[in-house]
């Protein structure tokens, strides 16, 4: 969801007004981040805690005092360093930490981060650790609902614009991350930050931000290769710290070469260092390349072929791994003392990031990490997936199955992957990451590989149904019901048919009887706890409502939304409900449908799923309700919320619950004399069509033709609900005339004219007359070009 020129600018204009009324910044010497961190309730939801700390400065680091001072004295509110890796990003980011007043939020980014509900939960976890954040804002993050916009990016920052202090908050490697949608949430969140406060966004390539329009408005400053590199004497220091004793004129010709890049530096004078001969330093450091493939030759050749064996063994074998500690690389190397030897690679300077102050979790050098693989891969090809699968071993061991996935997917065990896919598929796609499931569903979309693996088919069926992808849900269903599966569910359900009837009764492909059938059966073979319980109970209710059954309909749709409360199927009980409240207005009882529907629509706003395909009959029946008692505005307000998912029920994702959600918008639409109510009868002929045996929707979709036909054309916009006597007001509305003439015009008294123009303006919901003839002109129900004078 890219970040719009309104978007920025609004946010931007609210961060202000806050900081015009937050009293001075206090001083805060209180406990580290880290401390405070400790002191904090836990999140509800898991992260890597060492992605959130800033790396510790290890002895020997050159200082940057000119540009770390240019950093702390920067006053746009973003800035982006942008190098290739090795040029010191992490490192003089660390430095300003460190001589900063302010805190820093730090988060290192990996490829997780491109779920955008990952990335801010890291980013949540790291302003905890400064100010602790309101549980409410957690919990959003817990479950933001399929939207992060609607619920995680508002409330995180409100909470940071109650800071008291400006803080640095800090994404480093952003280059990982591919999907524009977090760091567009990010860079919302961060422009409430405090008088002071900025966003630092590091990485090897330019993040995916509008830094064009960010550069144009004065709120970005750019640091790049150009004042990272290393100038001659930064990089004799540097050096010295290899001890490699290179003369002035020796660095100046390396720093020319390798164009100030520090790493490149760092191996050209280690190179220099075993072949040291004064009388030839200045012709090595011309003739050095700073070129990729030179730098992999020279560490082949000259430094890795210097390492002990057991040593060189232990940089190959563990650079499977994206983050290490002792007790991991003990697994994976099948070995013990692991500790010791990452403390010695440390301690020698050699490409080992610290990730936690505790100096538990490390990693490599994401250059120096891709040649030891490369290495590994040339060396002991035949190793690598069994590295691999220790390491997945390791996670699932420590309650890690994600991690484990990963490790799976590398060592090309498609078993192990369906096995934890298919045990954590749905809850992490309920938590609203849909990113990350999708993702994993990716490795299986292949007919021959779905039937091999039934359970994660089954699981891929119910995503892309939820999903509103129909199509797709059926070519999963299908598969699934064509393999064989051998395994537990994660409910305990050790076949795979209830869940099948289940969503084949979701689908409605052969009619009401077979939905009512299919979900019966389904129901009869669900454990009492399963989360899959109130779906088919709902499913149940609803073809009974299908059949005309309403009383029957009711008591199963009642126990379906008792069902769901008990579990936590939020969404199920939302559609329950609001199936309830259409039966109450059927049986002519608008006091109970009012309550079921407004029930309803809290569910929507509070469990935060105004993005789920279901929540359009939530809203639909909320906006009748609202048109019955006469609340216009609110009726228009919920139609245009229901309008974001209405393309998606065109897809036909429960045919039935489409056709239901239809009609009501529909009606709602004619009430109000909106031609978009033809426009929604065509889609319902459309999804008729294909699924022709949906009991009595077929006979209201043709009372709702017969109102539609019995409409009246005004002008060629929308007639807003206005009655003829109302309609034949307007044109004289447009007039000079007072109330008084214009009811001697239409044989009525004043007091008439005044309570019928009182009326035109409550349902075209503006307050004067002036307003009225305005929005009555832009529905074409006025033509003001011929104004009296």
């Amino acid at each position: 969801m890219p970040v719009s020129k309104a978007r920025l600018a609004n946010a931007s204009a609210s961060a202000t007004a806050k900081k015009k009324r937050r009293p001075p910044a206090r001083n805060t010497a209180g406990p580290s981040p880290r401390e405070a961190l400790k002191r904090s309730p836990a999140p509800p939801f898991d992260v890597v805690e060492s992605k959130i700390h800033v790396p510790s400065l290890r002895s020997g680091t050159v200082s940057r005092t000119a540009l770390v001072n240019r950093l702390r004295a920067t006053a746009e509110p973003i800035v982006i360093l942008t190098a290739p890796a090795g040029y010191g990003k992490t490192t003089v980011l660390a430095q300003w930490a460190a001589r900063d007043a302010r805190p820093f939020a730090w988060v290192s980014v990996d490829d997780r981060d491109n779920d955008p509900i990952v990335l801010l939960r890291h980013v949540a976890l790291a302003l905890h650790g400064i100010e602790p954040l309101a549980p409410s804002v957690l919990d959003t993050l817990a479950a933001p609902g399929s939207s992060i916009w609607t619920s995680a990016v508002p409330r995180l920052g409100s909470a940071l614009a109650e800071f008291d202090q400006g803080v640095v908050l800090v994404l480093d490697d952003t280059h990982l991350l591919r999907s524009r949608e977090g760091l567009d949430a990010v860079l919302t969140i961060a422009q409430h930050g405090s008088e002071g406060s900025l966003l630092v966004l590091a990485g090897r390539a330019s993040p995916k931000v509008p830094v064009a329009a960010l550069r144009g408005r004065g709120q970005l400053s750019e640091i790049g290769v150009d004042r990272l590199s290393l100038s001659p004497n930064e990089a004799q220091l540097l050096l010295r710290a290899t001890s490699a004793d290179l003369s002035l004129a020796t660095v100046a010709g390396l720093v020319e070469r390798c164009e100030g890049w520090p790493a490149a530096l760092y191996l050209a004078a280690l190179a220099l260092r075993e072949e040291h001969d004064p009388a030839q330093d200045i012709e090595a450091a011309i003739e050095f390349s700073g070129d990729d493939r030179h730098i992999a030759d020279y560490l082949r050749s000259e430094y890795l072929a210097q390492l002990r064996p057991g040593a060189l063994r232990f940089l190959r074998r563990t650079s499977v791994l994206d983050r290490m500690c002792g007790s991991l690389c003990d697994a994976v190397l099948d070995d013990e003392g692991s500790a010791r030897e990452l403390e010695k690679i440390e301690r020698s300077n050699l490409f080992l990031v610290p990730l936690d102050h505790q100096r538990e979790w490390h990693r490599y050098h994401h250059l120096f990490r891709d040649l030891l693989q490369r290495e590994l891969a040339e060396g002991e090809p035949q190793l690598v997936p069994i590295l691999h699968r220790r390491a997945a071993d390791w996670y699932e061991l420590h309650d890690d199955p994600e991690s484990a996935l990963e490790h799976w997917l590398a060592a090309g065990d498609l078993d192990r992957v369906a096995a934890i896919v298919t045990e954590i598929a749905l809850p992490t796609y309920y938590g609203g990451r849909i990113a990350s499931v999708e993702r994993w569903l990716s490795h299986f979309d292949r007919e021959e590989v779905l039937e091999r693996y039934p359970g994660v088919a089954l699981q891929g069926g119910w995503v892309h149904a939820i999903g509103g992808r129909a199509a797709e849900a059926q070519r999963w269903l299908d598969a699934a019901e064509r393999g064989t599966f051998k395994g537990t569910l994660l409910d305990g359900c050790t076949t795979l048919w209830p869940w099948i009837a289940v969503l084949r009764a979701a689908l409605c492909r052969d009619g009401v009887y077979q939905m009512l059938a299919d979900a019966e059966s389904g129901l009869a073979g669900l454990p009492p706890d399963s989360l899959l319980r109130p779906t088919a109970l709902l499913l149940l209710g609803s073809a009974h409502m299908l059949l005309g059954e309403d009383d029957r309909a009711d008591a199963f749709l009642r126990s379906a939304a008792a069902e769901a409360d008990r579990l936590g199927a939020r969404d199920t009980r939302m559609v329950a409900i609001s199936q309830r409240s259409l039966l109450a207005s059927a049986r002519d009882e608008p006091a109970a449908g009012q309550t079921l529907a407004l029930e309803a629509l809290e569910l929507v706003d509070h469990a935060h799923l105004e993005q789920y395909v279901t929540s359009a009959v939530a809203l639909a029946v909320a906006a009748r309700a609202a048109l019955r008692h006469g609340r216009w505005d609110q009726a228009r307000s919920l139609l245009t919320d229901a309008e974001r998912v209405r393309p998606l029920l065109g897809q036909a994702l429960f045919p039935w619950l489409t056709v239901q959600a239809q009609l009501e918008l529909a009606r709602a639409y004619l009430a109000l004399g909106d031609p978009r109510a033809h426009t929604i009868a065509q889609e319902i002929r459309d999804v008729l069509e294909g699924y022709p045996h949906l009991g009595v929707l077929a006979d209201q979709a043709d009372e709702l033709e017969t109102d539609l036909d019995a409409m009246p054309e005004h002008g060629n916009a929308a007639s807003a609900g206005l009655t003829g006597a109302e309609l034949r007001l307007l044109p004289l509305l447009s007039t000079h005339l007072s109330f008084r003439e214009i009811g001697e015009e239409l044989f009525v008294s004043r007091n008439t004219i005044k309570t019928q123009a009182i009326s035109v303006y409550r349902k075209l919901g503006v307050s004067s007359r002036s307003d009225a003839i305005d929005r009555a002109a832009l529905l074409g129900l006025v033509d003001t070009t011929r104004r009296a004078s």
